[in-house]
């Protein structure tokens, strides 16, 4: 296991819901935005949702706007992902990031985010 951990994915249905935990292990989150990205076989990665390192401002990819909410435990060095009316588009390995410096921008790129989870797996059936 690497410094982040993702857990929560499972093999549901459409319209269902899932909630994402990653979990820190011995790096810290607190100063650090945070984000989601996510992959489908055969396709690049693409971003699905960011917070910034206070849990004040958030960013949504258009294709998850009013379903996913992204939210942060500094405490507990955890970030959520609470992911509801699941589409079979929604199908993919998603994977948390940590933004490269210290109190950095939000940003879109998988570039910009330097640490990574192993990922895992989100099924949505029709």
């Amino acid at each position: 296991q690497g410094p982040l951990v993702e857990s929560g994915g499972g093999l549901v249905q459409a319209e269902d819901s899932l909630r994402l935990t990653c979990a820190a292990s011995g790096l810290s989150l607190r100063s650090f935005a945070m984000a989601w990205f996510r992959q489908a076989p055969g396709k690049e990665r693409e971003f699905v949702a960011s917070i910034d390192p206070n849990g004040v401002r958030t960013d949504y990819a258009e294709s998850v706007k009013g379903r996913f909410t992204i939210s942060r435990d500094n405490a507990k060095g955890m970030v959520f992902l609470e992911m509801n009316n699941l589409k079979p588009e929604d199908t993919a390995v998603y994977l948390c990031a940590r933004y490269r410096i210290m109190w950095g921008r939000m940003t879109m790129s998988a570039d910009d985010y330097r640490d990574w989870g192993q990922g895992t797996q989100v099924t949505v059936s029709s």
